[in-house]
């Protein structure tokens, strides 16, 4: 048989190692800086706002990426360690996908493919980029309005054979 105070002095070193061990990974083991960057919505039409919000930056930072310019991030209040901005995609953003690239407390970030940019969206009266009635849309005009005239004819020389009888 062993020493049993050995034994008892040995586990008592490996349990004092072991609460030890987690608290000093506590301390030292989370990385200063940027380490998540979350970009909503995923999918924008050029011209849209994006809202990113990166965690690990108490004290702000910025973003870029090439279809935004540079936007500020603020800290939100209370104890978090999450900063959040608004950015503006260019309206003339080519489709695809982009990268964003965060900057907070001396450290960078990048999410690769953090957002798609589909192409623009037409404004205004309508929504139609083209002007006036297409040929298609004459044709059909002609048609519903010959259906409705024979329709209307049949109709009416109809109720007027039911009055002669």
């Amino acid at each position: 048989m062993r020493n049993p105070r050995a034994l008892a002095a040995t586990g008592a070193a490996v349990a004092v190692l072991g609460l030890a061990a987690p608290a000093a990974h506590a301390d030292g083991g989370q990385v200063p800086g940027p380490h998540n960057i979350v970009v909503m919505p995923s999918v924008i039409a050029a011209g849209g706002q994006l809202t990113i919000t990166a965690d690990g930056c108490p004290h702000g930072g910025h973003a870029t990426s090439e279809a935004f310019h540079r936007t500020e991030l603020t800290p939100v209040g209370g104890r978090s360690s999450t900063a959040k901005g608004t950015a503006t995609v260019h309206p003339d953003a080519r489709p695809g996908r982009y990268d964003v690239h965060v900057q907070c407390s001396n450290r960078n970030l990048t999410r690769p493919a953090a957002f798609t940019v589909i192409g623009g969206v037409r404004g205004g009266i309508g929504g139609s980029s083209t002007t006036g009635a297409t040929p298609t849309d004459i044709a059909i005009g002609g048609a519903l309005v010959t259906a409705a005239l024979a329709g209307g004819g049949f109709f009416w020389m109809r109720r007027r054979a039911e009055k002669r009888i």
